[in-house]
């Protein structure tokens, strides 16, 4: 529905928007194109929103007519339907555009400021987290014989031992990999406009040579890094990658390697987390590291305190 959040020009707005007028309807167009500037938060945001402009309009409401107890009842039957992580950006996503609303002067408050969510703390991450022997087959198992293995191995290998979110790897361009003095280091941007610079592991650093070589872009400083490839080919474009690609790219060669279906982009940060601490790294380190705001993120990933040994359960004897 709301076609504004990739291109603005192809604008359709909801009814309910539009019904309010030219005033909210600009409003409403800036919030998605001028507030949220992270394209995974914009298209997040933008899921939530359409779906419940979408249920207000199957009950004919305006938006001058909404209140906080109909948001309630949203957020209520919202709950019936999604994971509480879900509904709490649903709600955030809501109570953000009516905050803007508000302060655009098309709304004379905020009917979802009020509205709680469902309490939701997470003790334990639910991201699939791969062995080092699993991680070391799924590398292993990549046909490299050919541009697009060994970009595909460079890939996994990145996000394995530099912790980074998928979004910051395929937004590399090839200066982003760059030596200074006699250590080559990844220059990652991340969410929010931040970037940080972190050391490249030495089986990161070999693959990601190996892959360059071939490639024939080191010189091409400003391109990107990770590139896309011509359908069926082995061949490279001149585009980046998408971070979509990149999930098709992790779900097939973790299919290969004969992996669960669960293994996503994301399964190779926490995996890199918990090789890190299972050898001795401590959580600050990982947490620098990882570029987490707060060492409780990076704890979600720590899978060590999980792992029970046969010997502890012989300890129950009767």
């Amino acid at each position: 529905m709301i076609q504004a959040l990739v291109k603005p020009s192809q604008a359709i707005l909801p009814a309910l928007i539009a019904a309010a007028g030219e005033k909210a309807s600009r409003r409403f167009l800036e919030f998605f194109t001028a507030e949220i500037r992270n394209p995974h938060t914009r298209r997040a945001y933008a899921r939530a929103v359409s779906r419940f402009l979408a249920w207000c309009e199957k009950r004919r409401l305006s938006l001058l007519e909404l209140q906080p107890v109909l948001v309630a009842a949203y957020i209520e039957g919202l709950q019936k339907e999604v994971a509480p992580p879900s509904v709490k950006q649903h709600l955030a996503a809501v109570r953000m555009l009516f905050d803007y609303l508000v302060v655009g002067q098309v709304l004379p408050f905020n009917p979802a400021s009020a509205v709680r969510g469902p309490k939701y703390v997470a003790k334990v991450g639910k991201t699939p987290v791969l062995t080092p022997e699993e991680t070391r087959g799924l590398l292993d198992s990549i046909d490299t014989s050919h541009i697009v293995g060994l970009r595909d191995r460079a890939l996994i290998a990145v996000m394995t031992y530099s912790f980074a979110r998928v979004g910051a790897v395929v937004g590399m361009k090839v200066r982003d990999y760059y030596s200074q003095g006699r250590r080559a280091w990844f220059r990652l941007h991340e969410k929010g406009g931040k970037f940080r610079q972190i050391p490249v592991h030495h089986k990161a650093m070999e693959y990601l040579d190996a892959y360059l070589e071939a490639a024939g872009i080191a010189l091409e400083e400003r391109g990107p890094l990770f590139r896309s490839s011509y359908k069926k080919t082995h061949v490279l474009t001149k585009q980046a990658l998408t971070t979509d690609a990149a999930l098709r790219i992790v779900k097939r060669r973790a299919k290969d390697s004969g992996l669960p279906k669960e293994i996503g982009c994301h399964t190779f940060r926490a995996t890199g987390i918990t090789a890190f601490l299972s050898n001795g790294g401590d959580l600050a380190t990982a947490q620098k590291i990882a570029g987490h705001e707060s060492s409780r993120t990076t704890n979600l990933y720590d899978r060590t305190k999980n792992e029970l040994s046969l010997d502890e359960i012989e300890r129950i004897v009767i």
